[in-house]
Parts: C-alpha cells; sequence; structure tokens
C-alpha cells in the first residue's frame, strides 16, 4: 500500500483523582474546550467533549501520528496545570492514573455523542463508578476492582 490510511474513532473516559466533584459548573465548559483544543493541536479530531462533577468523556477520531498513551500524557498533563491556574477552588486538582479507551463504530457515533450531551441527566440515576464498569462489562475487559479506583 502506498498510504496509510487510519480511522480510529475513540470514547475516552478518565476521572478527577478520588473521583473529588471539582469539575463545577464555573469552569466545566471552559475545561472541555481545553481538552477539545488540546486534541485538535495533536491532530485527533475532537467531536464530543462533555462529563460530569467528577470525569470526563472524550469523543475523538485518534491521529494516526500519535500513541493513546501520549495523547492521554497530554490530555491530563496540561488540563491538570490549566485548571490550577484557574483560582484557589482548582489548587489541588489532578486527574486520576488510569483511563479508559474504547473504540466506536462510527455507525454509533451520534449515538454516543448523545449520551456525553448528556451526562448530568445520567448522572442523576447511575454513578461514574457504575458508569465504568458497564463500559468494561460491555466490551468484556477483565479488571481487578481493588485498581481500577486508585
Amino acid at each position: 500500500m502506498g498510504q496509510s490510511l487510519v480511522m480510529n474513532y475513540l470514547h475516552i473516559v478518565f476521572s478527577t483523582k478520588h473521583r473529588e466533584p471539582m469539575i463545577d459548573d464555573a469552569i466545566e465548559n471552559q475545561l472541555h474546550n481545553y481538552l477539545g483544543g488540546i486534541c485538535k493541536n495533536l491532530e485527533c479530531q475532537p467531536i464530543k467533549v462533555g462529563g460530569y462533577t467528577d470525569h470526563i468523556h472524550i469523543l475523538c477520531l485518534l491521529s494516526k501520528k500519535i500513541a493513546l498513551v501520549k495523547l492521554m500524557e497530554e490530555l491530563k498533563s496540561h488540563a491538570s496545570k490549566w485548571m490550577k491556574t484557574k483560582g484557589e477552588a482548582y489548587s489541588k486538582f489532578y486527574w486520576q492514573d488510569g483511563y479508559g479507551a474504547f473504540s466506536v463504530n462510527p455507525s454509533e457515533i451520534d449515538v454516543v455523542t448523545d449520551y456525553i450531551s448528556k451526562q448530568k441527566e445520567h448522572h442523576q440515576k447511575k454513578t461514574f463508578q457504575e458508569e465504568y464498569r458497564a463500559f468494561l462489562r460491555k466490551y468484556n475487559v477483565e479488571y481487578d476492582e481493588r485498581y481500577v479506583w486508585d
């Protein structure tokens, strides 16, 4: 083949350290935009960024030029530093070490976009832990409960 053709849609999920509810209404949209900007700068086209008070969802098209682990390092390190510049309330902001990244069928992009858009309503009924465990089950990911949350 003469060229590399890649189309990898990812649904990325990660939480604040200890799932602290530090993403409040005052910073939420700015943070989502900032994360989307990091994705764009790394040529990982963001489709939807959203989340709730203690976690983030990003639907993006992973660039063929970057490894997922590098994207995650860039997202978390830059966003964490940025959050700490936004006032005393965010001075102790950190992300949890791990993350989840799940492939998305192109025919499901609208479903995932809608899901991310409705996080506030969704989390009136289900905790982040319940939501994340459901993702792990859906994708048949083996995990040890002792290490998922710390």
